[in-house]
């Protein structure tokens, strides 16, 4: 069940100019689905430069890491996109840039067009199934005026490949600022230590090259 926050479930902590400090999650994933070994309490790095990534090796101490949120939030709203049997609502300021959408859903959410999202260019059916795999939260959806629920996972972290951490299952995030229509239930949280709305994830492990370290 997703934890609100006050049922005593897994919780993340954003420490000051640090690392993530994890408590009582039972899953956590890397990026090709193997189970990576959880503890009680972990830190797992947000700047970068750890050399025993995922889990935090004291780097940020001596890069000068900082965890301060640039962004002003002005672009933390939704906008809506109303098509005949279902309404995309995306918000750009939570995008993680997965590429889930674009990748699998070409004529739905259409790259150099406006507006940039066509709700009738594929079946509801479709287009639910890209919603939910959207691993930032950005994307949600409504039929007949009614917004849809999230679903219901266990909590869970997965270490994407070269990217993000990939949060499910309702994890409370203490410390951070969430906006008004953000995904409590999914969201991605930066690794590479350069987003400029940390702690979330914006895409800039594209522009920083971010890599993990070769298999």
């Amino acid at each position: 069940m997703a934890n609100d926050g006050t049922g005593g479930g897994p919780t993340i902590e954003c420490k000051e100019n640090g690392p993530y400090v994890v408590k009582g999650l039972g899953e956590l994933t890397g990026p090709t689905g193997e189970p990576i070994a959880a503890k009680p309490v972990m830190a797992l790095c947000r700047c970068g430069a750890s050399k025993n990534k995922p889990f935090c090796d004291g780097s940020h101490a001596k890069n000068g890491f900082s965890g301060k949120r640039l962004s002003d939030g002005s672009k933390d709203s939704r906008d809506t996109y109303a098509g005949k049997a279902i309404t995309i609502h995306d918000n750009r300021a939570l995008c993680a840039h997965a590429g889930v959408c674009t990748d699998r859903l070409a004529a739905v959410w259409r790259m150099d067009q406006e507006p940039w999202i066509d709700p009738d260019g594929a079946s509801v059916e479709a287009i639910i199934e890209v919603i939910q795999a959207c691993p930032s939260g950005a994307l949600s959806y409504s039929i007949g005026g009614e917004e849809a629920t999230t679903p219901d996972r266990g909590p869970a972290i997965t270490v994407s490949r070269d990217g993000p951490y990939h949060v499910t299952g309702g994890i409370a995030l203490a410390d951070a600022v969430q906006g008004a229509v953000a995904s409590r239930e999914r969201y991605t949280l930066c690794r590479c230590g350069a987003s400029k709305n940390k702690p979330f994830c914006d895409g800039s492990h594209w522009q920083a090259d971010f890599k993990d370290p070769a298999d």
